[in-house]
């Protein structure tokens, strides 16, 4: 008799980050997890003020310019993404600077995050999957453990646990139980 598959909500906690998805192995090339830990670094180092530090912050600035090329992504220094972030394939990704991002996320390429039709910028959960080409518009909410499709246009609130496809996306499966 074999046991259970985990749900997805199960697997992946959405308020504890797991900072293990941002190691990096450096026998692997990980262009996108070192542009993660630039950000982070640079976000740590201006936290603290001194003439050292403005000089040493330039340099982080160059590097991010140099793995934001080599990425081919755009995410600002000052961007709010929780820790845990996932990116296996970086190129085209698009992150507002005033959008937020969660705990344990995982962005594959082409994802736009930004100002859309309705005020404000994107909140989005812990442990919110988002497909390759997908956009996230407007002051909406996507809540935890959240599956949003491929090439899916979420101009509205998702709740959590469910899962978003389409243009514009709408919800096609919503898992109460956890």
């Amino acid at each position: 008799m074999t046991a259970p598959s985990p749900k997805f909500s199960d697997v992946v906690s959405a308020e504890i980050p797991d900072q293990t998805r941002e190691s990096i192995d450096r026998k692997i090339y990980q262009p996108s997890k070192k542009l993660i830990k630039v950000i982070r670094d640079y976000q740590a180092l201006t936290s603290r003020s001194s003439s050292f530090i403005k000089l040493l912050s330039k340099l982080y600035i160059l590097k991010h310019r140099l793995y934001s090329v080599i990425c081919g992504a755009d995410i600002p220094l000052n961007s709010q993404i929780g820790l845990g972030i996932l990116m296996p394939h970086p190129n085209g990704i698009v992150i507002h600077p005033k959008a937020r991002i969660g705990v344990n996320c995982l962005l594959f390429q082409q994802v736009t995050i930004g100002a859309g039709p309705k005020p404000g910028f994107p909140e989005i959960g812990g442990h919110v999957d988002i497909g390759a080409g997908a956009k996230i518009l407007g002051g909406i909410k996507i809540g935890d453990h959240v599956r949003i499709g491929a090439n899916a246009v979420v101009v509205d609130d998702v709740p959590s646990n469910s899962t978003a496809v389409g243009i514009p996306a709408k919800i096609i499966k919503q898992n109460l139980s956890r």
